[in-house]
């Protein structure tokens, strides 16, 4: 998306400097600071793999354990020329938080190998995620760490890992991953979850704020899998959705965009939006719409201080991991712009990753309808916990979101014990 805005921003610094505000608020001890502040495990690894023109290239794996002390790690794989290991090292400790808002049994990780995706061959990828794997096999486990899909990868990746996972240790192990294809063990409601739980989380927001859905307008910067399910979902509760963007750019129409058709004209146009019917704005005059509701679920650092001040909605739900910089945060505090933070918003992914993984466990496959209410109740009760949590601190949303986090782990690692 945007490149201007995030060049010199880490992940890293906006994550550890959230953890640290939430932190000196609640209170929380020294060595737990420093156990929570740090990964417990950074694995990277060198993957030599045979190209199509029969050239060898070595590519970097990464994969970093940020928490296991509430139950088996989880977090995605992204396949991309800017994984870094600070990037990584920011998404494994979101998903830490993530799973403790949500109340899943499950610590954070995360996952990335340096590559181009778009430009790579099925076997050349298929190639390099068996290698990867090989690679990791000691620290992939249904009980030890849990990959899932991310930017670059999809449910074919996850079928190539639990295939040669499950040749390594001689057993079919479907529960080693999650966000497989259905006939795999994949759950139902999978692919939609995680813009479901944007929908859910926008929906209790709403609430609170007394404002009606169908007189409420909104844009979403992203038409990937979260933004366009967002949309979609959004636009079913009674959202006139006037601008919509991917990596060609924003399309804006006042008189509302029909979500379907953007659906489908991606679908038959290669995957992108380029030449939709709608006026064209760029992704940076997206985010600065006087909307209700923005939804920023393209990239990191979308909002930073910046444009923060050209800000305009009452709502942000993020959709994306870390869309706003730490350093905008007090800017949109001021101007008194309510946000759903991502370690919330997003959260529906990982809630129904787990229950893949449930189902996996045992043997038996639950109906969509099932997933989808189950997920829900999750949301909205995690959303109702943050917003309490908020009242009783007189705190943002996104540090109450972190004090709860932080204290659950927190007093889990305490209880473990250390040596």
């Amino acid at each position: 998306m945007s490149q201007k805005n995030n060049e010199h921003l880490n992940p890293l610094d906006s994550m550890k400097e959230r953890f640290s505000h939430a932190a000196s608020i609640l209170g929380l001890d020294q060595t737990a600071y420093d156990m929570l502040i740090n990964p417990q495990k950074v694995v990277v690894v060198s993957l030599p793999v045979t190209l199509d023109n029969g050239k060898l290239q070595v590519f970097e794996g990464i994969r970093v354990v940020h928490s296991a002390s509430m139950g088996p790690s989880k977090g995605g794989i992204r396949y991309s020329l800017n994984v870094t290991l600070d990037e990584v090292k920011a998404l494994a400790a979101w998903m830490t938080w993530k799973c403790a808002i949500v109340g899943i049994p499950y610590g954070g990780a995360k996952g990335g190998i340096k590559c181009d995706p778009r430009n790579m061959s099925a076997g050349e990828l298929e190639r390099l995620t068996r290698a990867y794997t090989v690679a990791m096999q000691d620290v992939f486990g249904p009980d030890r760490d849990i990959p899932a899909p991310d930017m670059g990868t999809n449910a074919n990746t996850m079928a190539w890992i639990m295939d040669e996972y499950s040749k390594i240790k001689g057993v079919v192990s479907p529960a080693v991953v999650t966000g497989k294809p259905l006939v795999l063990g994949g759950s139902l409601g999978r692919v939609e979850a995680t813009g479901r739980g944007v929908m859910v989380s926008a929906r209790s927001a709403l609430a609170k704020l007394k404002m009606d859905p169908v007189k409420s307008t909104c844009a979403v910067q992203g038409f990937g899998n979260v933004g366009s399910i967002s949309a979609k979902l959004l636009s079913m509760l009674g959202l006139k959705i006037v601008a919509i963007s991917d990596i060609t750019g924003g399309y804006y129409n006042k008189n509302g965009i029909n979500i379907e058709e953007a659906l489908n004209y991606v679908r038959k146009n290669n995957g992108t939006l380029e030449g939709f019917n709608a006026d064209r704005i760029t992704n940076d005059e997206l985010l600065t719409l006087e909307v209700d509701l923005l939804v920023p679920a393209a990239m990191e650092d979308q909002i930073t201080e910046n444009n923060a001040h050209d800000i305009r909605t009452k709502l942000i739900v993020e959709g994306a991991n870390g869309p706003i910089a730490s350093n905008a945060d007090d800017i949109l505090f001021k101007k008194q712009i309510n946000i759903v933070p991502d370690i919330l918003a997003n959260a529906g992914g990982v809630t129904v990753s787990y229950f893949e993984w449930v189902q996996n466990r045992l043997g038996y496959y639950w109906t969509e309808e099932r997933v989808n209410r189950r997920a829900d109740r999750v949301m909205k009760q995690a959303f109702e916990n943050v917003f309490q949590t908020s009242a009783k601190y007189n705190v943002s949303m996104r540090t109450a979101a972190y004090i709860l986090a932080i204290d659950k782990v927190a007093s889990t690692q305490k209880l473990r014990g250390v040596f």
